[in-house]
């Protein structure tokens, strides 16, 4: 196959999240001040402070030793941190600063800080995340088998999106979704129906707090028009690094108070990858009229022609269009979620909740 030229998420930015998974307080930058500018706002608003070493033309002569120990200082002093990461970046990297000797020149007040080796031009944006896991062992921010179950998660992903995902095709032009209209009136005929609904949830990490609204407005047409449904969700509340684990108490809580109980829990918000054999077996034995997939819906090895899929990648909305399947885009989604602290509204559900309303 040819080169892939469409734009790839960056190991710099995954190494970033994995540090806010790592419940990390502080990332500092160890680059230009641009560097992973988009990603660093929302981090910010989900409470981690992040700050750059801002490297100078100069500094990729002399080295950017002086910056990083400013930035450092200023951090310890500004935010009194627990646990501070430091993400290399190119500039940083092809220079040959030794990060680690400058974290230990700085007195950190008595915070963690470890460096964390990434740099743009990592094969997969998953080696990204794999230095930083590497490095929150190391430092003992996570149990060291912790970054071994992890590691084998994040190398099934990528086989996963280079076998039928975005990694897998040389370019895909993003998309712009379809209507929510079409597939909430199927939802709705099948259960005017009797029929039976599937809705699996196959979810990535933050992005559970927006798709996890369809269960609870299919749960709403479900009484209202009758009809038989099954939740199924990787929300194992026993897996995943801290911050992945409170996703799932937090989404859990809200589905209760809607009176939603999810039916078949198969494995943790990080193993989305690896969780559709299993989710096959709960959906082939339930036989359902319609199934319906929220986020990585390709990790179903079985998707057909007549699914719902509803995905929040516009690349990804673009590949499942161009195969003919039935799917919506929720595209703002991932801006929206950074910070929930529960269920966030899913337009695709809402177009369900405004169809029951004006058919009252």
């Amino acid at each position: 196959m040819s080169a892939i030229i469409h734009p790839r998420p960056n190991p710099i930015v995954a190494a970033m999240y994995t540090a806010r998974d790592m419940d990390v307080d502080v990332i500092v930058i160890h680059g230009p001040a641009g560097c992973s500018f988009m990603a660093s706002r929302p981090l910010e608003n989900a409470g981690v402070h992040v700050v750059t070493s801002a490297m100078k033309d100069r500094d990729l002569i002399f080295g950017g030793a002086s910056p990083l120990e400013n930035a450092l200082k200023e951090a310890r002093d500004r935010f009194h941190p627990k646990v501070v990461a430091v993400v290399s970046t190119c500039a940083s990297t092809i220079i040959g600063d030794d990060v680690d000797a400058i974290i230990k020149r700085v007195d950190m007040g008595g915070a963690k800080c470890f460096a964390i080796d990434a740099h743009g031009c990592m094969e997969n944006n998953t080696d990204g995340a794999v230095k930083a896991l590497e490095a929150g062992a190391d430092a003992g921010i996570i149990p060291r088998e912790e970054y071994v179950r992890q590691t084998s998660l994040l190398k099934a992903a990528t086989d996963l999106e280079r076998a039928r995902g975005m990694a897998g095709k040389t370019y895909l032009k993003p998309a712009v979704s379809p209507t929510k209209y079409a597939v909430c009136k199927r939802i709705i005929e099948t259960l005017s129906a009797g029929g039976k609904v599937s809705v699996a949830m196959i979810a990535k990490k933050e992005l559970a707090y927006r798709f996890a609204d369809m269960f609870l407005a299919v749960d709403e047409a479900r009484r209202r028009y009758g009809g038989e449904v099954r939740y199924i969700a990787n929300m194992d509340p026993g897996l995943g690094l801290p911050r992945i684990r409170r996703y799932v108490a937090e989404i859990d809580r809200d589905l209760e108070a809607g009176g939603v109980r999810i039916h078949d829990v198969i494995g943790g918000l990080d193993e989305y990858a690896i969780v559709g054999d299993r989710m096959r077996e709960r959906i082939d034995s339930f036989a359902p009229d319609l199934r319906i997939f929220m986020g990585i819906c390709h990790s179903y090895p079985d998707i057909r022609e007549g699914d719902i899929l509803i995905t929040d990648q516009p690349r990804e909305l673009a590949n499942y269009l161009n195969q003919g399947l039935s799917a919506v885009g929720e595209i703002s989604s991932h801006s929206m979620v950074m910070g929930a602290t529960g269920i966030v509204r899913l337009e695709t559900a809402d177009t369900l909740r405004d169809m029951m309303e004006r058919s009252l």
